[in-house]
């Protein structure tokens, strides 16, 4: 059953709940070193979501999905928010074998740099909200 979870800019957006999502109990040790360390990125872009303050959608910081930890997480969408840093580089391979496992659980991924949510948090904010219209449009 779909049900509207929200709307933006007048345009329904429909809940998309993804059920059993694997958890990997082990990586829990890491979360709270993750965010004591306060990348910047991440801490300006949590601001911008964090208590429902876009569009009343309520985002997860940190958390663990199968065997890995993705920086935000929308339980309602089965949406994965990753803030690529210059670390990234090096890890093309990596992001792919990680990516292709994520969408394997029919979760979608949408990127930002971290160079954008530094100096265009404004635009980074308006594809955030079109990815969202295109992929979960009801």
């Amino acid at each position: 059953m779909n049900e509207i979870l929200t709307q933006i800019h007048g345009i329904p957006i429909r809940r998309n709940f993804v059920e059993n999502i694997p958890y990997n109990p082990h990586l829990k040790k890491l979360l709270s070193g993750k965010r004591k360390a306060g990348i910047l990125s991440e801490v300006l872009f949590w601001k911008q979501v964090r208590a429902r303050t876009f569009h009343n959608i309520d985002f997860d910081r940190q958390r663990i999905i199968g065997n890995y930890i993705v920086d935000f997480y929308v339980k309602t969408l089965g949406l994965i928010i990753e803030i690529d840093g210059s670390s990234h580089a090096e890890k093309e391979v990596d992001d792919g074998i990680r990516q292709t496992y994520l969408e394997s659980l029919n979760l979608k991924i949408f990127r930002m740099t971290d160079f954008d949510v530094k100096n265009n948090l404004a635009l980074v904010m308006k594809d955030l909200e079109a990815f969202i219209i295109e992929n979960y449009r009801f």
